[in-house]
């Protein structure tokens, strides 16, 4: 097994999967900031139709993917921007989507392998060509977020006054889904459409769970995918276990650690404070007995 890192695939798996997780990582935390997890749900099972349509008219399956993303993102955004609006929305495309995907690979009589590939990725396959691909995509993916971050992150949390200041908050709610359409399409082809939801919401909720700082959010959810992703990719060389199976594992595995370490920082910040508020009143109570 050892030999197996001599090949060129093997280094285009690891390097794709570097790629896709810091795109997923940094994408990851104005998702959850968000709430749109359902979104990510309803890009990726659009995305499976795309893919699907362009196995059965053969064409780049990436394409397929991306202009589905593209077109659904500016759907998902032109029709509403509060959490219920966008909920109805995306609820009102996404089976039908899911439904045309499975026509599409009805029709196509040799679909097996590409269905696989579609729905659970196909990281250990990937080519040169696909690496740059991947890199291309995800560096506008992140040119767009650093454009639009700060503004994004001020409509995230409190879109009504954003809105009042002049923020274009549908604006950037359809250029977030663009950014989030990208970085789909760049997660699919190592976990698949099934499972993009371990890489796009999981390390952002594990990395909240460890603190409350956004920029080490940021930095924190990057590692946690990078970990999760690379992990999975050597586990799978090793085991010759499917890196879909690896990678939510590394994921779920992290996330329940946070879980447990995360109240205890907390309680020991929460401890922290009442005995600094504690002791802050006792030297005021000392201060005017002394007066």
């Amino acid at each position: 097994m050892i030999s197996l890192w001599q090949y060129a695939f093997v280094h285009n798996a690891l390097i794709a999967g570097a790629i896709t997780a810091i795109v997923a990582g940094c994408v990851a935390p104005f998702v959850t900031l968000r709430n749109q997890g359902f979104a990510v749900h309803g890009l990726a099972e659009v995305s499976f139709a795309g893919a699907a349509g362009a196995v059965f008219l053969k064409l780049p399956v990436e394409l397929g993917v991306l202009g589905a993303s593209f077109i659904a993102a500016v759907g998902f955004g032109s029709l509403g921007v509060r959490l219920r609006e966008r909920d109805v929305a995306i609820g009102s495309v996404l089976a039908f989507s899911t439904g045309i995907g499975v026509l599409f690979l009805t029709l196509y009589r040799s679909y097996s392998t590409e269905a696989f590939s579609i729905l659970f990725g196909s990281i250990l396959a990937v080519g040169p060509d696909d690496v740059i691909r991947a890199l291309v995509v995800g560096a506008i993916a992140l040119g767009a977020l650093a454009v639009i971050g700060r503004p994004l992150r001020f409509a995230s949390i409190d879109p009504e006054v954003a809105d009042a200041r002049g923020v274009p908050v549908r604006l950037l709610s359809t250029l977030f889904l663009l950014v989030l359409a990208l970085a789909v399409t760049v997660t699919v082809q190592v976990i698949g459409v099934l499972l993009v939801l371990t890489l796009l919401i999981a390390p952002a909720g594990t990395a909240q769970r460890l603190t409350l700082h956004p920029v080490r959010v940021t930095l924190y959810s990057v590692l946690i995918a990078l970990g999760a992703t690379l992990g999975g990719i050597v586990c799978a060389v090793y085991t010759s276990w499917p890196v879909s199976f690896f990678v939510p594992a590394f994921s779920l595995g992290a996330y329940l650690t946070a879980r447990w370490l995360g109240p205890v920082q907390r309680d020991a910040r929460t401890v922290r404070g009442e005995t600094e508020d504690g002791a802050a009143g006792t030297a005021h109570s000392h201060a005017g007995s002394g007066s």
